[in-house]
């Protein structure tokens, strides 16, 4: 049986200020029913956690947010850097952006999202009495494709993937690695309704019931692939210049050892 379900803008929000009741203004700006997934664009949780900082300071807010490079790119006027930040989230500028932000400053990212969404899911589901799962989206790219779509960076009582290994597909054949992850297909399909530029920062995800969980399941970073098994965790000049320092330390470790023969 085919699975329907709808998704819905949320129109009428304030602009969010640092200390924002974020809970309290999206169960007041809507009718929100058990089962549902609310899909909340991360900048306005950044607004109200005061994840603010100057323009000016925006090169040092990446190097601060960065955990590790992955890639470095120079074009004219900067460098772009591909880095993994210290929410787990591989993008460029560790998150940081100027988008939809107060003139002259730029946003961070939540400094824990899942709290965050576990945060915003407890208020709620003390507000209204529905029993919602929480997502929180952030847009970014993708290796190998062009172009952007809207991802979850925090999540709390939603089922992240959902996981048919052992099951079969429609022709009787095993599934032994297929585990979707509906967080994120449920964040780009709620940025269709959101958009970038509409003003509307929150979508309700209605008719997807069955992955609403308890607030304890695995968050968003449980998404992120650990760098130990991800094949491609280095851009090219990256893995370049650690295997050509590696090649050399060795050479110069042989070098040491002929020396004292």
């Amino acid at each position: 049986m085919a699975v329907k379900f709808s998704i819905e803008g949320v129109e009428g929000l304030p602009e969010i200020a640092g200390g924002a009741d974020l809970a309290a203004l999206i169960a007041a700006a809507t009718d929100i029913e058990d089962g549902d997934i609310l899909v909340i664009t991360s900048k306005i949780v950044s607004k109200a956690e005061g994840r603010i900082v100057q323009a000016a300071d925006r090169e040092q807010a990446i190097t601060d947010e960065t955990v590790r490079v992955v890639a470095s790119r120079e074009f004219d006027g900067g460098v772009t850097r591909i880095v993994e930040n210290r929410q787990g989230v591989i993008g460029a500028a560790a998150g940081v952006d100027a988008s939809n932000a107060p003139d002259g400053t730029v946003l961070l990212l939540p400094i824990d999202p899942d709290a965050s969404a576990r945060a915003l899911a407890t208020g709620i589901r003390a507000l209204t009495g529905a029993r919602v799962g929480i997502i929180l989206s952030d847009t970014l790219g993708r290796p190998w494709r062009e172009g952007q779509t809207d991802l979850a960076i925090g999540a709390a009582g939603v089922h992240v993937f959902e996981d048919l290994r052992g099951s079969t597909d429609a022709s009787g054949k095993p599934l032994s690695v297929t585990m979707p992850c509906v967080a994120d297909e449920i964040a780009g399909a709620a940025e269709l309704v959101k958009g970038k530029s509409s003003g509307v920062p929150v979508a309700v995800v209605r008719g997807l019931g069955h992955l609403v969980g308890d607030l304890d399941l695995p968050g968003a970073r449980s998404i992120q692939r650990p760098a130990e098994r991800d094949l491609f965790r280095l851009g090219a000049d990256e893995a370049y210049n650690e295997g050509y320092r590696d090649g050399f330390d060795e050479s110069q470790a042989e070098a040491a050892v002929a020396a004292s023969e």
